[in-house]
């Protein structure tokens, strides 16, 4: 499923027109995005799954081509932990 399949099932289900379902999908992206800009920002979805932030190391990594040794930066990357009800719902 891709971004447009989600705006047509919500338009249907919301039964409001593609064009209102796909800026409140924004809308939501957009929310979820600025809290997990915030230092420490998390987002809980009851029933759904958790969104958070996590600090990688930066560390050494081989070019597979070359072999030569290259650094690779910290970085921070974004983390999902699926909640009960989406466990049980894909089991």
């Amino acid at each position: 499923m891709n971004k447009q399949d989600l705006v047509s099932v919500v338009a249907e289900t919301g039964e409001m027109s593609k064009a209102k379902a796909g800026e409140v999908l924004d809308a939501v992206f957009d929310a979820i995005t600025t809290a997990l800009t915030k230092k420490g920002g998390e987002v809980r979805l009851v029933g759904f799954g958790t969104f958070s932030t996590s600090k990688r190391k930066a560390g050494k990594g081989r070019n597979p081509r070359t072999g030569e040794e290259i650094k690779i930066p910290a970085s921070t990357t974004v983390r999902f932990k699926a909640g009960k009800g989406l466990k049980d719902a894909v089991n």
